[in-house]
């Protein structure tokens, strides 16, 4: 975390998690991400949060964009080495934003979601 704590992802098990890989330096990114504000606000009360995994270096621009773009919840990862990062290999993944959903189970149930039919797959999950 920015504080220098680490958040297993593990420990959320039991909610439905977005993962959501992005970072400060990413305009696609940054655009996206009041979509995904609306969705933690919409859904935070119902077993949903999100993972937020930064592919930045700079810590003092990581703190700013969570700052700047209003990213409330609290579990916010980084090992700041941009792509080199092991994440990027786990989850295979070549651009961002990428967006993984895991179940409560753990489990992965989609990825590369965003916007409505992100929205849709959360809404359902948690009916």
């Amino acid at each position: 975390t920015p504080e220098g704590k680490e958040i297993k992802l593990s420990s959320l098990k039991g909610k439905v998690v977005l993962i959501d890989f992005w970072a400060s330096w990413c305009k696609p990114c940054r655009d996206e991400n009041p979509n995904v504000v609306k969705l933690y606000n919409k859904y935070k009360n119902k077993g949903f949060t999100i993972y937020s995994v930064s592919l930045d270096s700079d810590m003092a621009q990581w703190v700013a964009a969570i700052e700047a773009d209003g990213l409330i919840w609290p579990n916010h990862v980084s090992e700041l080495l941009g792509w080199k990062t092991y994440v990027t290999k786990l989850y295979a993944f070549q651009s961002i934003p990428h967006t993984v959903l895991v179940g409560k189970d753990g489990n992965i149930i989609d990825v590369g979601l965003r916007g409505k039919a992100l929205e849709d797959k959360v809404a359902e999950l948690l009916k």
